[in-house]
């Protein structure tokens, strides 16, 4: 194990809580340092999830879509008047 510097320790004390950021100076390589709790937490995945979403997760996610894509401006409202669009016509 390796004990921090004092720079190191002055970075985490002005951190606030955040991630702080390392970067290896030969090779540019950033690194980010996370108090242990946290790390156990991400390796666990507690703060990722890579499962399938849920019917109701997906029904959320096209809502925003649709909201970002201005569907819920009032001139849109004439596609609700309109009818099925039918390809064998």
């Amino acid at each position: 194990m390796i004990t921090l510097t004092k720079e190191i320790q002055q970075a985490i004390k002005d951190s606030q809580e955040e991630p702080v950021r390392l970067v290896d100076p030969e090779t540019n390589v950033e690194y980010v340092v996370v108090p242990v709790e946290t790390f156990e937490l991400m390796r666990k995945g507690i703060y990722y999830d890579d499962s399938p979403l849920t019917e109701e997760e997906r029904r959320h996610l096209l809502i925003q879509a649709g909201l970002r894509a201005g569907w819920d401006d009032p001139e849109m409202g004439v596609y609700n008047d309109m009818g099925p669009r039918r390809d064998d016509a």
